[in-house]
């Protein structure tokens, strides 16, 4: 059992070229089997160091689909071996198409998908990262499928990448930021939707390299749950992000991929036991902050 309530979420974004050393993975077999096989023991390996101070993983869907099917095998390992682990699981995956092919998106993250030869299950997702841009009509099959397998949505508002600033704070007509209008977007899709804690199951990601923006963002979505990237190798830090757990601790989730899985680059270390301890620092630290 975790000690402690964790808002901490553990990234996993697998590079086969940058895997913890000493990891089982077979000695033969097509590239991308091999590759897929390494990824997979890797991203079990660091979800038993450093899972017990998370709450949740947040595996990029794009570093295992880089290796085929055989990557997408490894995810749906993964996947399981989080849940197995008491974790949930948040998709980053920045989907967002018209509404058939959002559907189709949906679906393989967070529904099932019925067919002529039988059910076919999707990933069991907890919660999807959702680009919000094409509007209300691309964001709506997501909302459907996750409202049916009781998940939740994550719409990028204002993100953690040095580009954010090029369209995400363009000033709009009547003076809202282009940010701020998906913001109050996100809080109207989630009003009706709120459980017993308080929160809707339309949440945003906000990146924790902007905290100037955290204040007026949880004025617009006081109901949402933020998604917090970009702590640590981006230059975030936890120590200011306070204003987004103003509605409590469960208000926020601070994503950390890089700074623990390359947590023994710096201590010189084992890397299970580097990547626990920078995970057990940062859950104190957001104890702290959160309270």
């Amino acid at each position: 059992m975790r000690e402690r309530e964790s808002q901490i979420v553990l990234g996993l974004d697998p590079d086969p070229m940058a895997l913890w050393p000493s990891l089982d993975a077979p000695a033969a077999g097509p590239p991308p089997r091999r590759a897929a096989a390494a990824v997979t023991a890797h991203c079990r390996a660091l979800i038993d160091a450093a899972g017990i101070a998370c709450v949740a993983v947040k595996p990029q869907l794009a570093r295992f689909e880089a290796l085929g099917a055989p990557g997408w095998e490894a995810l749906q390992t993964v996947v399981g071996y989080a849940r197995s682990a008491g974790l949930l699981v948040i998709a980053d995956c920045k989907r967002g198409d018209i509404d058939v092919t959002a559907r189709a998106y949906a679906t393989a993250l967070m529904g099932t998908l019925e067919t002529p030869f039988g059910p076919v299950a999707g990933l069991g997702v907890d919660m999807a990262t959702v680009n919000p841009l094409m509007g209300g009509d691309a964001i709506a099959p997501f909302l459907q499928t996750a409202r049916a397998s009781g998940s939740a949505v994550l719409l990028l508002v204002r993100t953690s990448n040095p580009g954010a600033a090029d369209v995400e704070d363009l000033e709009l007509a009547g003076g809202d930021l282009v940010w701020e209008r998906i913001a109050v977007l996100a809080e109207e899709l989630g009003r009706s939707h709120v459980d017993g804690s308080g929160f809707s199951d339309v949440g945003a990601v906000v990146g924790a390299t902007a905290p100037e923006h955290l204040r007026r963002a949880r004025q617009l979505m006081p109901r949402s749950v933020f998604l917090l990237p970009g702590v640590g190798a981006q230059g975030g830090r936890v120590e200011d992000l306070a204003p987004a757990f103003v509605p409590g601790r469960a208000g926020g989730l601070i994503a950390v991929s890089r700074s623990i899985a390359k947590a023994h680059e710096a201590a010189d270390g084992d890397p299970a036991s580097a990547a626990r301890a920078e995970a057990e620092r940062l859950r104190e630290l957001a104890w702290r902050i959160s309270g």
